[in-house]
């Protein structure tokens, strides 16, 4: 071998190696870089950078999250449509053909101007429909809920979701009573199935520094936790009812939280989020819960009476009278007795203008508010021993409790009090029972100016506020043509579809609709269908 082909063999050999070498490190360094490959993108950008890396899935355990997850299955969210009555106006009466040519107007008005500018000048502006939100927690499997009454007041449709629903689910509610002096609402959903109600505390037990979490839909914004404490008990506000004395807290509480639970440590509801101390009209640490125990005297009057039953006496007092007063009329505590109303418990067992009330069933009176107390929480029929003092005598007189109402059923204070049910599903006059929608058939004229064509139908001529027909999307004006495939020209037509319909059945409405066209003044037919099950009845 020469020398030539020796140095060539050394070169491709060494050269050879290099590519080994090579080779190696390239697999090397892969491997030593595979855990933060990822990450390790663009780290030309900041080469002197660690990247971050997730630590494996952990669940940390506190208090506050198993009081979350205890009361995820109980708490529902509410919200509430309603009409204002004192702005609907009534339309006059008008044949198809001008109430077709009034739609038309209104409809060819694009929705911004609409929005800003109002219908055309001269038409009234129909009642705009608003909705309010708030919370509720179950008491009962059967599906009672506890919440605010001003969150479902005038509501025409009121719907529950329960949270952790992943359906998505809402369910329609029926107001069972309510009582606007303590602002609660019971209210009733059937789902089918029996629902989990929560654990009810003791809220005479709460004590200022203990923990407090709400639980609640601020700003609509579902299964919303905050935690805090009891800043004070016993709370009397200015312009609260009588019986409303509240439970302080700082625990976030926000628009939406209305009608939530207030609960303890131990997962147990001590009271009703009701409201809130804002300059802002958000969350400023001060909230307010009505406890708990009044609410389950309201809610037991309520499930069985239909409203909240207090007992009287019948007799006013001033809330102002002063210590000094009744230590110039000789008395250390008691409530002077302004007056007396006539043919009431207290002007049978012979109690008169100016005696001060000492004692109820031997237990010393302090003021009014707790005499009210005492005497509200009697069961109507009852008899209690009054203490009092007369021109300086001591007497004892029996008086027989009657219904509050009933006691003061002519002032004008009270009757503003007392519970006006009015059930929003509720049967109007001339409305299907089942659908909620008012028909007529079409004429032939009427189908020869509109160029209808279908071989069937029925208009509908008004929905029924909160009916099953507005809750899957029929509206005024439109056409039926069948229900479940069975063609409709009359109204006795769809009182007999309607007799094959059980609860829970599936209906599918096919649906002709009149929508403007492309061309201006252009209106064209528009096939729908539209469907649901049908409701139970309320």
């Amino acid at each position: 071998m020469s020398f030539f082909d020796q140095l060539r063999r050394e070169k491709l050999f060494a050269f050879s190696l290099a590519i080994v070498a090579l080779a190696a490190g390239i697999v090397i360094g892969t491997v030593a870089t595979t855990g933060v490959a990822a990450a390790g993108k663009g780290q030309a950008v900041a080469p002197d950078a660690t990247p971050i890396v997730i630590p494996p899935v952990s669940k940390l355990s506190n208090d506050f999250s198993r009081i979350a997850q205890m009361l995820a299955p109980s708490v529902v969210f509410i919200t509430s449509d309603y009409i204002p009555k004192q702005t609907a106006t009534k339309k006059r009466p008008s044949t198809p053909k001008q109430q077709d040519e009034d739609q038309q107007d209104e409809d060819a008005i694009p929705e911004p101007f609409r929005r800003f500018f109002g219908t055309p000048f001269g038409t009234p502006e129909a009642p705009r429909r608003r909705e309010g939100s708030g919370t509720g927690f179950v008491v009962d499997k059967n599906g009672y809920i506890l919440t605010n009454h001003h969150v479902v007041d005038s509501a025409d449709t009121i719907k529950v979701k329960l949270s952790g629903d992943r359906s998505e689910q809402t369910y329609k509610a029926k107001v069972i009573g309510f009582d606007p002096e303590t602002d609660v609402a019971v209210i009733k959903v059937d789902v089918g199935r029996p629902l989990q109600p929560v654990k009810i505390g003791n809220s005479d037990a709460v004590q200022v520094g203990d923990w407090a979490v709400a639980i609640g839909a601020p700003f609509g914004l579902e299964a919303t936790v905050t935690a805090g404490i009891v800043s004070a008990t016993g709370r009397d506000l200015v312009g609260a009812q009588q019986f409303q004395h509240f439970i302080q807290t700082d625990a976030a509480i926000n628009p939406g939280n209305s009608g939530g639970p207030l609960v303890n440590i131990n997962g147990e509801v001590i009271g009703i989020n009701t409201m809130i101390a804002t300059r802002s009209g958000g969350y400023e640490g001060i909230g307010f819960a009505l406890p708990v125990n009044m609410a389950a005297k309201v809610y037991n009057s309520i499930i069985q009476h239909g409203s909240m039953r207090r007992g009287s006496i019948g007799i006013t007092f001033n809330k102002l009278t002063s210590t000094d007063v009744l230590e110039g009329l000789g008395q250390k505590n008691g409530v002077v007795v302004t007056d007396v109303t006539k043919g009431g418990p207290a002007d049978k067992a012979g109690i008169a203008k100016k005696d001060i009330l000492l004692a109820l069933n031997g237990k010393p009176l302090k003021d009014g508010d707790d005499l009210v107390a005492h005497i509200a929480d009697t069961l109507v029929g009852d008899q209690v021993n009054i203490t009092l003092d007369r021109g300086g005598k001591k007497l004892d007189r029996k008086v027989t409790v009657e219904d509050r109402y009933e006691v003061f059923k002519d002032d004008p204070r009270f009757a503003q009090l007392r519970p006006q049910m009015s059930n929003p599903d509720e049967e109007k006059e001339g409305t299907s029972a089942k659908f909620g929608i008012g028909l007529r058939p079409l004429a032939d004229d009427w189908k020869k100016q509109n160029d209808y064509k279908e071989a069937s139908g029925v208009q509908v001529t008004m929905v029924e506020e909160g009916s099953f027909a507005e809750e899957i999307g029929i509206r005024e004006k439109d056409i039926i043509v069948a229900i479940n495939r069975v063609p409709v020209n009359s109204t006795e037509d769809v009182r007999k579809v309607q007799s094959t319909l059980k609860v829970g059945s599936a209906v599918a409405f096919e649906i002709v609709r009149q929508t403007p066209g492309r061309r201006r003044g252009e209106w064209t037919w528009t096939d729908l269908y539209l469907g649901g099950r049908v409701p139970k009845p309320e």
